[in-house]
């Protein structure tokens, strides 16, 4: 295919299975920070949810179709570049806008920009379009769309004042913080129309990946409190069964009277599961994973995520000798959250039981936050749950306990690293801990509902189960159920030399 100059408007056609799309511009000083994004767009002109934007806080489309590739520089020019495989993009999308954003001043200080679209195979160009800006902060510099099964490319343009959030409000993505009047903030020739009144649940953009610093406990008095009688054993309890152990409060007298009597009566059912599935007295560090990535927006919005919360902590509160949870939360990155002591559960919650915020025309911390939340934004959308395991496995490794570890895991689906999860699993198998997997829905969740079959395992380290509604599943069943796995792995891992005395 012969390299072609384009102006505004024109198109031409793309054979090319995949492309590279690469915004170049001359680099210096006062020249602000430039960034190539894409969005996935359908017929309506919208995208489907906020996982079809991706950027430097989202580099991979869940699809693998289109990648942002990152910035080089060199001899005074820097790159940004996009991929798109045109032959994996999934049948719905009909347009892919290749768009870019400058952090730190306009469009009209950057000399030199060019949108080359580049053939990924070869290597060779297929097209260059050189651009001229103003006071724009955001850019549209071409589209891939599809017509009658064949991909073309349009140079189109298209400035925007107000932004990549501005931007990106257009085509459908839910932006927190947006400005005012955002579907009117063109600045130059109208580009292709975006249907009106789509909406897509919260999500998170992020500053760029790192793994967030462990966030700083909580300083509370311990609390001491005198032996207690053994308590007697309940009448539907087998006398052949010996009573617990009486439990430290653990800060639990500290937490309003409805939220303590649940808690206590919690308590007991994890009990009579634990000795129904022989595990009477049996301690176990708990940990907490939260899923967090945009499709559970209405699962945190209607408090069942909140809810799920209360409920393992009574879990923790029967296995874990102090009562205390380390937690997680993931989406496209992980993020440690303080750790849930039961007499901060109200506070915990309200603070911590949240999902993400975008925020993409800012990049510093959130405003407004406190210090001891994360900053959503760096947490993502997307499914990325082998992040948050390896996190996980590291922690446990870096901070060994005589007790094994029970990780309660809430998703609702939509896993697609079904290799890198199995990877993580497999490698965990010698490690002392069980991961017991709730699925909130019925969703694709991939290798976490296969792993019970997969063989080559020493011990079975995984259990899994879904449900439609966690909040119609009544106490009981639902402790039953996440307990059912875990004692016998403690055998299985116990006579295997994975757990030690």
């Amino acid at each position: 295919m012969t390299a072609r100059s384009m102006s505004k408007g024109s198109n031409l056609p793309v054979d090319a299975r995949a492309v590279r799309a690469e915004l170049t511009w001359a680099a210096g000083a006062g020249v602000p920070d430039i960034d190539g994004s894409a969005l996935l767009l359908t017929g309506s002109g919208r995208v489907r949810d906020d996982g079809d934007f991706v950027f430097y806080n989202q580099p991979r489309h869940t699809s693998g179709a289109v990648t942002h590739l990152g910035k080089r520089s060199a001899a005074g020019a820097a790159t940004d570049t996009v991929e798109v495989d045109l032959s994996r993009l999934e049948p719905a999308v009909e347009r892919v806008v290749l768009c870019a954003s400058s952090d730190g001043g306009t469009f009209g200080q950057v000399q030199g920009l060019v949108l080359r679209l580049l053939d990924s195979g070869t290597g060779a160009e297929i097209a260059r379009f050189d651009m001229v800006a103003g006071t724009e902060t955001a850019f549209i510099g071409g589209e891939l769309y599809r017509r009658q099964g064949k991909w073309k490319f349009r140079a189109v343009g298209q400035g925007y004042a107000s932004g990549l959030a501005g931007l990106a409000t257009d085509f459908g993505i839910t932006v927190d913080d947006a400005p005012p009047a955002a579907a009117d903030s063109t600045t130059t020739a109208a580009g292709p129309s975006a249907a009106p009144g789509a909406t897509t649940p919260p999500a998170a953009s992020a500053a760029p990946p790192a793994a967030p610093a462990t966030p700083p406990r909580s300083p509370v008095a311990p609390t001491v409190s005198a032996p207690a009688s053994p308590a007697p054993v309940p009448p539907a309890v087998p006398p052949s069964v010996p009573p617990s152990a009486p439990r430290l409060t653990k800060g639990e007298e500290r937490l309003p009277v409805d939220m303590r009597k649940r808690l206590s009566l919690r308590k007991e059912q994890v009990a009579v599961s634990l000795r129904k599935h022989g595990a009477a007295g049996v301690t176990a560090r708990v940990v907490l994973v939260l899923d967090a990535s945009g499709s559970m927006s209405f699962l945190y919005s209607k408090g069942v995520v909140a809810d799920v919360v209360e409920r393992m902590a009574a879990v923790a509160a029967q296995l874990d000798d102090d009562g205390e949870m380390q937690a997680w939360t993931f989406a496209s990155h992980p993020a440690r959250l303080p750790d849930l002591l039961l007499g901060e559960l109200p506070e915990w919650l309200r603070l911590h039981v949240r999902v993400g915020e975008m925020s993409l025309f800012r990049r510093g911390r959130k405003r407004g936050l406190d210090p001891s939340q994360v900053d959503m934004r760096e947490v993502g959308i997307q499914n990325e749950e082998q992040k948050v395991i390896a996190e996980v496995r590291s922690f446990v490794r870096n901070s060994p306990s005589a007790a094994p570890t029970l990780v309660l895991f809430f998703s609702d689906g939509g896993v697609y690293r079904n290799a890198e999860i199995e990877r993580e699993l497999r490698e965990a198998v010698e490690e002392p801990i069980f991961w017991q997997f709730v699925g909130l829905g019925r969703s694709n969740y991939g290798v976490l509902e296969r792993f019970d079959t997969l063989p080559g395992r020493r011990v079975d380290n995984v259990g899994f189960f879904a449900v439609d509604d966690i909040g119609t599943v009544p106490d009981p069943e639902l402790y039953d159920r996440l307990l059912s796995e875990f004692p016998q792995w403690i055998t299985a891992a116990g006579r295997a030399g994975i757990l030690r005395s």
